[in-house]
């Protein structure tokens, strides 16, 4: 049996091919914070067991292999030999605990999200097309309690119960985004961080902003919501790229 055929007999085999192409993009992105991140993708029906990043290991370097199976529901996770990192933990663990409709959940402190979760108003207002794709679709966490150990998370996860809010600024920490699997999520990952870069720009230019009328910015978000097959084509294409150039990702 090749090393292929090996990597193929591992369970969620193209998930975690999946989930190893978006930490390696995020990298390349500088979206990531060192090796402080994560990402989970659900692999049962009620979303209690899910693939996560290995304990401080760096996105670029992370196979699909790599990635640890976790259950939310096992107290003992942080005592084997290979537990994950105890914040990814808690907040990981609590999102797929309360939260089924979050099959997969990404982290990031991404620079220009983290900025707008440092103003006085984290919200997003519809600026653009890409701010309107989250019109009306973000939880603002303003209770910010420290690291996200397991009393952080839980608090977390219980801003998440609205299925239509699949973004949340977390207050003075980063972003979480939520979605249904992993092109799902990394596609509104790399459009939200986006859409705060646009919006911190404008604002940096002293302006007035040209704001959406809530008609036209929740239209927008509906049509982008109902835009056929953009978020799988991102991630085959970013999958395209890697394979090209080489990389161990899917491995």
């Amino acid at each position: 049996m090749t090393v292929t055929e090996l990597h193929r007999n591992i369970k969620h085999w193209q998930e975690r091919v999946d989930m190893a192409a978006a930490f390696r993009w995020t990298a390349r992105l500088n979206m990531h914070e060192g090796v402080a991140n994560h990402f989970s993708l659900a692999v049962n029906d009620d979303g209690t067991r899910f693939l996560m990043n290995p304990n401080q290991k760096h996105f670029a370097r992370i196979k699909a292999s790599d990635l640890l199976e976790i259950d939310a529901n096992d107290p003992e996770t942080l005592k084997g030999p290979n537990a994950p990192d105890p914040t990814a933990w808690g907040l990981h663990g609590g999102v797929h605990r309360h939260c089924p409709h979050a099959r997969c959940v990404m982290h990031v402190h991404s620079i220009f999200a983290t900025v707008l979760a440092s103003l006085a108003d984290s919200t997003l207002p519809p600026i653009d097309q890409n701010c309107a794709t989250f019109y009306d679709r973000i939880v603002v966490d303003d209770g910010y309690g420290g690291l996200a150990f397991e009393d952080e998370g839980e608090r977390c996860a219980a801003l998440l119960t609205d299925p239509k809010k699949k973004v949340m600024v977390m207050g003075n920490h980063g972003v979480l985004v939520i979605g249904d699997g992993v092109a799902d999520t990394f596609n509104r990952l790399y459009y939200f961080e986006r859409a705060a870069e646009t919006y911190i720009r404008a604002l940096q230019t002293g302006h007035p902003l040209r704001v959406l009328p809530h008609e036209i910015a929740e239209k927008t978000a509906q049509e982008l919501e109902q835009y056929p097959e953009q978020d799988v084509r991102h991630l085959a294409e970013l999958k395209a790229i890697l394979d090209e150039e080489g990389s161990t990702y899917a491995t």
